[in-house]
């Protein structure tokens, strides 16, 4: 079974309810049948009209009646689609979450064959494409990661680190199966640098504050596809003489 859902560049996009949703805030659709049910282009204007609101002012600052404003709609027929703030938040977070697990999934599958090291570095210029594509659902992402007041932000967190646990993991596992890696690599220690330089990364990418190293913000592609083969090389070489 799937659904579409509007994607923010205004063109559909079918994602299957069967993916692996994490737990507790990925368990069940915030939606209400009354939104799944809307025309896609209704659907379409009120999932923009919410992204806009919330990955531009932040969880607190959004307001339902700039929202509604903005999506063309009566403000009772939004809590007819959504059960709350809360639950559009929620929505929201889920399809960011679905889609960047669509993303991965496509890079991990075209680089099946290729060594680690390539998939790495494949896989995070796949990630500073999407922010740029998405930049408002990244930006949602930043403001969940800084706002400590956000409902669910745990929990929100916590599948972020997760899927991006099992990416990596499913990686690293394809490189052992190929001989790729030295024995006794610490997998846990791995897999939490590789998040690590990886979330770091697109931070820098997105935030210039957060960068005063790399000169990553508005970059040329080919500047930082040269940065991400630099931090591959680092990784893959490690820092001993």
């Amino acid at each position: 079974m799937s659904r579409e859902l509007p994607a923010e560049n205004g063109k559909g996009l079918t994602i299957g309810v069967e993916m692996r949703y994490d737990r507790v805030v990925m368990r069940e659709e915030p939606a209400r049948a009354t939104f799944r049910h809307l025309p896609p282009d209704k659907q379409e204007r009120v999932f923009e009209a919410a992204l806009k609101e919330f990955a531009d002012r932040g969880y607190h600052e959004a307001s339902m009646n700039r929202l509604v404003a903005q999506a063309g709609i009566p403000k009772g027929s939004l809590y007819q689609y959504f059960p709350n703030k809360a639950g559009i938040f929620q929505h929201l977070f889920q399809y960011a979450l679905a889609l960047v697990w669509r993303t991965l999934t496509a890079v991990k599958e075209e680089t099946l064959e290729e060594d680690l090291f390539t998939r790495l570095e494949k896989s995070l210029m796949a990630g500073v494409r999407f922010l740029k594509e998405h930049p408002r659902i990244y930006s949602l992402y930043l403001k969940i990661q800084f706002d400590k007041n956000v409902p669910l932000r745990g929990e929100f967190l916590a599948a972020v680190r997760r899927h991006a646990a099992e990416y990596f993991g499913s990686l690293l596992r394809r490189a052992r199966e190929r001989g790729e890696l030295r024995p006794g690599l610490p997998e846990e220690a791995t897999l939490f640098l590789l998040d690590a330089v990886f979330d770091r990364f697109l931070q820098a990418v997105a935030v210039p504050a957060l960068d005063v190293t790399l000169n990553l913000h508005q970059a040329p592609e080919e500047i930082i596809q040269q940065r991400i083969r630099q931090l591959i090389n680092t990784l893959r070489d490690g820092l001993v003489a």
